[in-house]
C-alpha cells in the first residue's frame, strides 16, 4: 500500500531515539519529509549520520533540531524549522518522555512537578501549537503508553499522566475535526527500545522482567521499534484519512480491555 507520505512534511519529537526514531525512520523510507528533535544534539547528530549514510538521498529530506518538549519555545522553533526548510507542516508525532519510575508513595513533589511538566504540559503545548497549524488533512499523533487503559506497576507517574493525555487527544481531535485535522493517540506496549531496557535493568534482575512481560504478551514476544513506527506512520498517512479520536494500542495483544 502506498501511505501517500511522499513529499509531506512532518514534525518528530524525540525522534533521535527509540519509538520517535523508529516513527522517522519509515516516514523517510516513505518519502516524507522530516523535522526531528531530540533534547540531546550528541544523538542527534548521531541519528542524522546513520540516516545520511544509509541513503545519500535523505540528505536533504531530514532536519534536526535540538529542543527539549518542555520547553516554551520548542513548538514555535520546530514549525519554524519545517516552513524554514520546505514552507509547510502536514502533521507531527510528538513522542512523550518516560517518566520516573516508582509507587505513589516513592514519588516526591519535585519529582511529580517535573514530570508534568515535561510529559504533560510539553505535550499538550506542542499538541496545542502544532494542531492550530495544521491544514486540512493534517495529522497528530501522540505517543502514550498502554498506561493509559490499565496501570503499570511501578509506574505511577505514567499512570497519573498519560491517561489525561489521552483525553486531551480526544478532545484536540473534537476540537480541530471541523477543520479536516485527525488527532490520535498510540499505545505502545512492550515494545523493545533502550527505555525498555532500562527499566528492566531497575528491577534488578532484568532477565526474569523480561520474561515474566513476554508471558503476558499473546503474541508471545516483544516488538520491535520499527513494527510501532510503521503503525505510527500509517496512521499520520492519508490512508488513515478517516482515522481520529481513537487510542491505537500496538502491544502484540498486552491490553485487554476494549
Amino acid at each position: 500500500m502506498d501511505l501517500g507520505l511522499r513529499d509531506t512534511v512532518h514534525l518528530v519529537t524525540g525522534g533521535s531515539r527509540g519509538l520517535g526514531r523508529a516513527t522517522a525512520e519509515v516516514l523517510l523510507a516513505e518519502g516524507a519529509r522530516v523535522v526531528v528533535s531530540g533534547r540531546s544534539q550528541a544523538s542527534l547528530d548521531a541519528a542524522l549520520a546513520a540516516w545520511r549514510d544509509a541513503d545519500a538521498s535523505i540528505q536533504d529530506r531530514v532536519v534536526g533540531v535540538a529542543a527539549d518538549n518542555a520547553d516554551a519555545d520548542t513548538p514555535a522553533r520546530l514549525l519554524d524549522a519545517a516552513r524554514t526548510a520546505w514552507g509547510r507542516v502536514d502533521g507531527a508525532l510528538i513522542s512523550v518522555g518516560g517518566p520516573p519510575k516508582g509507587a505513589v508513595t516513592d514519588i516526591d513533589d519535585a519529582q511529580w512537578t517535573d514530570a508534568f511538566a515535561s510529559v504533560f504540559l510539553g505535550a499538550v503545548r506542542l499538541a496545542r501549537e502544532v494542531g492550530v497549524a495544521l491544514p486540512a488533512g493534517g495529522a497528530l499523533a501522540m505517543v502514550l503508553s498502554s498506561s493509559v487503559r490499565q496501570p503499570l506497576a511501578s509506574m505511577a507517574v505514567s499512570n497519573g499522566l498519560r491517561p489525561g493525555l489521552a483525553m486531551v487527544a480526544k478532545t484536540l481531535a473534537d476540537e480541530l475535526g471541523p477543520r479536516g485535522v485527525r488527532v490520535n493517540g498510540l499505545l505502545p506496549g512492550r515494545v523493545a527500545t533502550d527505555r525498555l531496557v532500562e527499566l528492566d535493568a531497575a528491577t534488578g534482575d532484568p532477565d526474569r522482567a523480561r520474561a515474566a512481560a513476554i508471558a503476558s504478551i499473546p503474541l508471545g514476544r516483544q516488538g520491535d521499534p520499527a513494527e510501532f513506527g510503521r503503525a505510527a506512520a500509517w496512521l499520520l498517512s492519508p490512508a488513515a484519512s478517516y482515522v481520529s479520536g481513537v487510542m491505537l494500542p500496538v502491544d502484540g495483544g498486552l491490553l485487554r480491555t476494549l
